[in-house]
């Protein structure tokens, strides 16, 4: 049979890793911060509250007055000089750092995408299909498990498949909460950040970004591997009991979040007459507005606030060797019996 040579030929037998991060708005303005605002919070994963109650809110009311305070809060952390927000510029350096540490595959071909804004998942799989990509991994990026993240991304990119006649083979990347080089790295980044301080933490603390109460009794397991995580880590850095404790940040609206709050945590420390704490947030894999403006800016001001004196935000592990080889570490495991 003779082939049409009015088409190009079909490239295949391409491996692609895309890596999934939460999200960003294109610009710190109104109308950009309205758009990424309303994606993410309409999301039925996110927010689960009766449409006919959260519709009217988001829309009447929330994104005719958040879009102004959060783009504030946002340019405070904004990367001017690459115009773009940090998580962007981590999650970029992260994918081309993991297609170098991939150089020995050539079929696999790495990219990266965020839930909400821009690079759309859809987008960057229909790319990786555009450069012969038969089987795609993908990788959200959130070492925990929880509905409102992992489940999400899985979502839109089953989503994006139903658009497709032709479709990619896919797997996901479960969570690796408790996996020995995740544990390693976290370690190993808060010794070497303690290592530069002037002062000794008498608390160090692991803050997890929270969800409501009630989504973990309807079975989400996001707090067991978040508990899971930090015990883990207290064993593997040798800490006396104590010394390391588990918090949720993030919370909003009037229900009942996890507990106990990052907040409320370092204020009670504080007035209870420790000086010292360090934080961290090993649920996020990169830093991002929730560490560098709310944990090293409003809960270090809170901390002094009430009688705290020093105060350290321990950077997340983002595209560090340690963090590339937690990223690579999982990913080569999860490409078994396909490369």
């Amino acid at each position: 049979m003779n082939r049409d040579k009015s088409h190009p030929p079909v490239k295949h037998g391409k491996i692609g890793v895309l890596l999934v991060n939460l999200g960003t708005p294109d610009g710190t303005d109104k109308k950009s911060m309205r758009r990424y605002l309303k994606e993410f919070l309409s999301d039925r994963r996110v927010i689960e509250t009766n449409p006919l109650v959260w519709w009217p809110l988001l829309n009447g009311v929330i994104l005719n007055t958040r879009p102004k305070k959060s783009g504030a809060l946002y340019a405070s952390i904004w990367n001017n000089e690459k115009n773009e927000s940090p998580l962007r510029t981590f999650t970029r350096d992260q994918g081309e750092k993991l297609a170098i540490a991939l150089g020995d595959l050539p079929d696999v071909i790495t990219d990266w995408a965020m839930r909400y804004g821009q690079p759309s998942i859809a987008s960057r799989i229909d790319a990786l299909k555009s450069r012969g990509c038969e089987r795609i991994l993908v990788f959200p990026l959130y070492p925990q498990y929880s509905a409102t993240t992992t489940a999400t991304v899985n979502d839109k990119t089953f989503e994006a498949l139903q658009a497709m006649r032709w479709q990619p083979a896919l797997r996901t990347v479960p969570p690796y909460f408790d996996h020995p080089q995740y544990i390693e790295a976290l370690a190993s980044s808060i010794n070497q950040h303690l290592a530069t301080l002037d002062f000794e933490p008498e608390k160090v603390i692991a803050s997890y970004h929270g969800i409501p109460k009630s989504y973990f009794t309807k079975g989400d397991p996001y707090y067991c591997h978040c508990m899971k995580t930090t015990r883990l880590l207290g064993e593997h850095l040798g800490w006396p009991e104590g010394r390391l404790m588990a918090t949720f940040q993030s919370r909003f609206g009037p229900e009942e979040w996890l507990q106990p709050y990052t907040d409320k945590t370092v204020e009670k420390l504080a007035r209870d007459g420790i000086k010292n704490v360090a934080v961290f947030n090993p649920g996020f894999v990169s830093d991002c507005l929730e560490t560098l403006e709310e944990i090293a800016g409003e809960v270090a001001d809170a901390f002094r606030a009430h009688g705290g004196e020093k105060f350290s935000h321990i950077p997340c592990l983002n595209a560090s060797k340690d963090g590339m080889m937690v990223i690579e570490t999982v990913v080569r495991n999860e490409l078994q019996g396909w490369i």
